[in-house]
């Protein structure tokens, strides 16, 4: 079992080139996404975490919304144009999880343990990574290729308000999936020796 978990983690890859076609049910995704959310540690068993899958035109939708407002960021048509087909790569796909971290949550708890305060924002970001690697590796396991986005701040409050989302969910990443079309690029690595050091 270990080794099957290892081997997983080695084939995620960010893949960029995906497709509508879909691989597995929907509700196998949302018991992927509803897993990782209720499984992954947080400190303090504080659960902040929370997700939205958006799939068919929702999907699209979110797409749609960036487009149009990274349009109005980027103001020169031509400068646009690569922009535009990496956003239309992502619309590509079958569908998109987004990830949240409920700030009220994290505000409490960092009313109620006072020493700690300042580290229940990190804490709270740790426990989104491991929710979105869950996802990530459990999804590619069915077949599907992801990879992890970043358009936050700039789309928060319209998707917010086309989803009609809490206003203390604070959006972390977005992880646009779908069939792969092409294979990841080939990946480089440092010496692990330089990055892991063990004490015996």
């Amino acid at each position: 079992m270990p080794k099957d978990f290892i081997e997983a983690l080695k084939r995620r890859r960010s893949i960029y080139t995906i497709s509508k076609q879909n691989v597995t049910t929907d509700e196998r995704i949302q018991e992927i996404v509803e897993d990782a959310v209720k499984h992954a540690p947080s400190s303090f068993n504080s659960q902040t975490s929370r997700a939205v899958v958006l799939l068919g035109s929702n999907h699209d939708r979110l797409w749609d919304i960036t487009e149009d407002i990274l349009r109005e960021v980027v103001n020169n048509p031509e400068a646009f144009k690569s922009t535009e087909q990496k956003i239309g790569s992502f619309r590509s796909g079958y569908g998109t999880v987004l990830f949240y971290e409920d700030m009220d949550v994290v505000r409490k708890f960092q009313d109620q343990f006072a020493a700690y305060s300042e580290n229940f924002p990190i804490w709270s970001n740790q426990t989104s990574g491991m929710v979105q690697l869950i996802v990530w590796t459990a999804l590619e396991l069915e077949g599907f290729g992801a990879s992890l986005q970043h358009y936050n701040p700039l789309i928060d409050e319209r998707v917010r308000g086309e989803w009609n989302l809490p206003e203390s969910w604070k959006l972390i990443a977005q992880m646009p999936f779908g069939k792969p079309t092409a294979p990841a690029g080939d990946k480089e690595f440092q010496p692990i020796a330089e990055r892991v050091k063990v004490v015996r």
